[in-house]
């Protein structure tokens, strides 16, 4: 999916909301569990309830890798099931050296319809570059994350830089605004204006809203730039609404709220 295209679902679905399917075996609902592939099957309840409210899925491929070679076909499954008109994220946190990383995009890219795969850069320009090659496909590089974890290297001083800054001026000069995007963390709401100074104009794929406590309202008002300019994830908010039968109504009654907000935010920035 080229940027244009994804600015223009923004536009007609009036949402900028990213769904994760972190779908873990272990929580989704006794009467789906029965099912012959229980993670597909839910899956594709979630995504026939929620495809006109949002613009992209994001699957962690570590809820699927670790099932085996059942989890990997019901990856392949649901990837193929989504379609085209939704921004696909494989949410792998890749990264090697050039002919490792060039086999991984062969794989999310060419043999699995992804549109996206996030990647880490701590090896450096040639383990990111092999994702940047194809037109309509993006890397999505790990800037600033979620987790307490990023105090020990991402927000740690190096000279006049943090890491994490010295990470997002380097690798936007990698790629361009048509490639690359970038990983800031919803909780790391206080940065968001600096790293907007930083990168004014390439998208953010923003997780930890919802069940991790990230405020939409605070990052749309820091984050949305002229196109839009940000997917914002939610996964466990969504998936698990309802641990009950009743999960994908519940899980289209969260989106549609995600997505009702989201629209009068838009509607701010009169896009």
């Amino acid at each position: 999916m080229t940027r244009e295209q994804l600015i223009t679902q923004i536009k007609t679905k009036r949402s900028y909301l990213c769904i994760g399917l972190d779908s873990e075996l272990e929580k989704l609902p006794a009467s789906v569990q029965k099912q012959p592939d229980p993670i597909f099957f839910f899956n594709k309840m979630i995504i026939d309830a929620t495809r006109d409210l949002c613009v992209s899925y994001k699957i962690n491929t570590a809820f699927y890798e670790s099932q085996g070679v059942k989890g990997w076909d019901a990856m392949q499954r649901t990837v193929e099931y989504i379609g085209e008109d939704h921004f696909r994220i494989a949410d792998a946190k890749r990264g090697d050296i050039g002919n490792t990383s060039a086999q991984y995009a062969k794989a999310f890219f060419e043999t699995l319809p992804f549109d996206a795969v996030t990647v880490a850069p701590y090896m450096g320009e040639d383990s990111v570059s092999p994702f940047l090659k194809q037109e309509g496909k993006w890397a999505i590089v790990l800037g600033l994350t979620s987790n307490k974890g990023a105090a020990d290297f991402e927000l740690q001083w190096m000279g006049e830089q943090r890491l994490y800054e010295k990470v997002l001026n380097k690798v936007s000069q990698w790629g361009n605004t048509d490639n690359l995007m970038f990983v800031v963390g919803a909780t790391q709401a206080s940065e968001f204006t600096h790293i907007r100074n930083l990168i004014p104009d390439h998208f953010l794929l923003v997780p930890g809203v919802g069940a991790q406590g990230g405020s939409l309202e605070e990052i749309s008002a820091k984050a949305m730039n002229r196109d839009g300019g940000i997917l914002v994830n939610a996964s466990r908010a969504i998936l698990f609404a309802s641990g009950g039968s009743d999960f994908a109504e519940a899980a289209r009654k969260q989106s549609s709220l995600y997505q009702q907000e989201m629209n009068g935010y838009l509607s701010q920035f009169a896009f």
